[in-house]
Formats: structure tokens, sequence, C-alpha cells
């Protein structure tokens, strides 16, 4: 059978050193971002009931009826691949395992929709994201988005902005609805096909279609903004207000909508120019999601990892700047060497060095081009003489300096720091 068979699945990748080193610095840099903000994760299940997302997102949205990767069980059930977490994440508020009034929570994890494999976007891509439950309160929505200001900080990415909007309550959704529909209506003829379906199903979406003959029909169309309530319009400059007051500048987007139904309130996308045409990095709003009898208000973003890691490299990092480095290689001159420095080995892995150790008694030439390779900060060398000695013969590879050390002498420098 050819090798290629059992590649992976278009649009689904392993992630291997030394691409998974950035993937690893995200992640425990993340973490350390969430715990200062007393955020703290959830692992939830990557399959669940098909009916959670139709509920939660939406059962017109395009990501039930297009993209879901859906299945049916030995049992009869409906099941699905989990297309974004935020539905998860609401379902486990609403069982009682959090106070559904205090709940914060982060997580991270892969994502699974059926779309087409393109540049940032993969059919298994991975989202770091959280959900801070609680009634509307747009001091909260301001918070969230503050600490993902902090947390592309951290990550080190500049030249992210902020796009800003709300979408007002549930209760004057409708009306906004036929709004657009009678300020699109005179025009509709001149949308294509699929624009004049997602008319009926869900007008919001066109105010950010991409699509020239979309942006042409709803150039002169009122913004969601100007058919909302002075209620709805006081809450976003409330948010808008709060972030300024932390020195966090937003572009007020009145185009931006969502394209899940369980949005009210504020909505935002972090945008970045490395990322070309598709340059939505990450999303983020307020909800309302209706769970058997409870309803459960909050407030969340998710990030793409993927699309993340592009953005960075855009920037000019590289997966290499985060690779590992061992404190100690060691080396070995002979059997008899090679016997003693797995012990030695041990007992530097027990003391908390991270080190390596050449398994065989290769010329010290290629030994010594292994610890270059890998970026060891220090070489112990022993052979015959050293092993008679009782010594260690230490290299500092980045001086280029050598010293004979004895063992007690040996433990203590290998206590002090050596590398990152």
């Amino acid at each position: 059978m050819a090798s290629n068979s059992f590649q992976p699945i278009q649009g689904m990748s392993d992630i291997a050193p030394p691409d998974v080193y950035i993937w690893q610095m995200l992640e425990s840099r993340a973490r350390e971002v969430f715990a200062r903000y007393r955020f703290e994760e959830v692992r939830t299940p990557v399959l669940e009931k098909t009916s959670l997302f139709t509920h939660s997102l939406g059962d017109t949205t395009d990501v039930v009826t297009k993209e879901m990767y859906s299945l049916q069980d030995r049992g009869g059930r409906n099941l699905s691949l989990r297309p974004e977490g935020t539905a998860g994440s609401v379902r486990y508020i609403a069982s009682g395992a959090e106070e559904t009034a205090s709940a914060r929570m982060y997580y991270m994890g892969p994502m699974f929709r059926c779309e087409r494999p393109q540049a940032g976007r993969k059919r298994q891509f991975h989202q770091i994201g959280l959900e801070a439950a609680g009634a509307p309160n747009p001091l909260a929505d301001a918070e969230v988005i503050a600490l993902q200001i902090n947390l592309l900080s951290a990550w080190g990415l500049e030249g992210a902005k902020i796009r800003l909007n709300t979408i007002g309550l549930p209760e004057e959704r409708a009306a906004v609805l036929e709004g657009l529909r009678e300020a699109i209506r005179p025009r509709l003829a001149e949308l294509p096909e699929d624009a004049q379906q997602r008319f009926e199903t869900n007008v919001l979406r066109l105010l950010d279609s991409k699509d020239p003959a979309v942006q042409a029909v709803i150039a002169d169309v009122p913004s969601v903004t100007e058919l909302l309530s002075d209620e709805s319009r006081a809450y976003l400059d409330t948010v808008v207000e709060t972030l300024r007051g932390l020195e966090i500048d937003v572009e007020i987007d009145t185009s931006l909508v969502r394209g899940l139904d369980y949005y009210v309130h504020t909505v935002w996308e972090v945008v970045h120019g490395g990322l070309g045409a598709q340059n939505a990095l990450s999303g983020g709003g307020r909800y309302r999601i209706q769970i058997g009898n409870k309803t459960i208000d909050g407030v969340g973003f998710a990030m793409g990892v993927e699309r993340m890691i592009a953005a960075l490299e855009a920037n000019g990092v590289t997966a290499d700047q985060f690779a590992p480095k061992p404190s100690v290689f060691i080396a070995s001159l002979g059997e008899a060497a090679l016997k003693e420095n797995l012990l030695l080995m041990q007992t530097l892995r027990q003391r908390g060095v991270a080190c390596e150790m050449e398994l065989t008694t290769r010329k010290i030439k290629a030994q010594m081009k292994r610890a270059n390779k890998i970026g060891a900060a220090t070489v112990i060398i022993r052979g015959d003489s050293e092993l008679e000695n009782g010594t260690f013969v230490v290299k500092n590879m980045e001086e280029g300096t050598q010293q004979e050390l004895e063992l007690p002498e040996l433990m203590e420098q290998l206590s002090q720091p050596i590398s990152n």
C-alpha cells in the first residue's frame, strides 16, 4: 500500500517539533494570563449531542447547516464534533457543576468544521478561549476585552486591532431584522443567489459580506446600531468609555456582526494585517444561551491558534525561538565511562537538570556536533582518565571554556541556572 495512504485527512495536520514549540509557548503564557484574572480551566468533550449546537448556535447558521461533522452512533443518537467551544462550556455551567453567577473558565483544544481548507483555515483547528458567566454588564465586557489585549501582549503580537459593535438585545432583534429587510428588499434582485437566501435566513450576515455585489446593495442600508434602542446604544458607549479609560483603543465598526444566534449586546473581532484578506484573528462577544430550563448569560472570546501563529510569523517570530534546550549534554569516551555516565544522567535529572546523553561511544567530534545541534549550554566529558581521577571535564559551550571538576563541585555548579 502506498505510504501516502495514511496521511492526515485534508485540512487536518500533525503538530510536531519544531512547530509544536510555538504552540507550547502560546498555551503556557495563556495559562499565566488567565490565572492572573482568576479564570480556571475546563475540558469538555469534543463530541456532543448535535442538538446542543443547533439549539445554541442557531439552526440556520452556516456552521450548523454547512460545516459540522455529524454522525449517528449505534444507539441512534445524533452527535457532532464540536465546531466551537462556547456551547460545551455553557452546557457544563448549566449542569450545575459551577455557580452560574460567577463561573470564570477557559479552554484550549481542537474544534472541527467541514469547510474548504485554505490559508489560516483548517478542518481541525484549535482555539484558546474563555467564558465569564454573569448578567449583562458593560464593565465585564470591557474586562474580558482588556484580558484579551493582555494576552496578545504576552504572546508578543504587535499590530492587532479591536473592532467593536453591538447587536442589541434579543427582544429588539426582530425589529432590527425587519428594518434591514425593508431597506434591502427594493434591490433584492441585485444580490447573488446565495445572498438572497441569506436575506431570508440570516440577513445580519449580509452586513459583513466581502462580496462587492452585496456591498453595493447594502451601502446605504441603516447600520444595526441605528435600528437599536437607546438602552443598547448606551450599553456600547459604556463599554467603549471603560476601555478608553483603560487606555485601550478600539474601532467602532457598525458592519460587524457575528454569525451565531446566541450573541447579544457587545460583539468584537481582533484583526491583524499579516493574515491578508481573511484578517480575523479572534472573535468574541456577550451571549445568552438557553440550556434546558436555565438561561446562561456570559461574555467570552475564542482565539484561533493557527491564525495567531500565522500573525506571529508575519511579524518575524519563529517556532525555533521557543525550542527547549537541555542544560547539559554528557559525552562518553569508552564503554566504562558510558555505564558510569548513565548514573550521572539519572542523578542530574532527579535534581531537576534537563540533560541528554549520547548512548553510544561515537567519536567525541560526533558527540560534540550533537551537543551543538541541540543547543546544550554545558557538555560533561568523561573517559578512562576522568574515571580514574574521579573528575569530570566541563565545557561551557557559550564561552568556549572548560574546566576539570570533582563531583561535589560539579553538582554545585549545575545547581545554578544554566539555560532557559
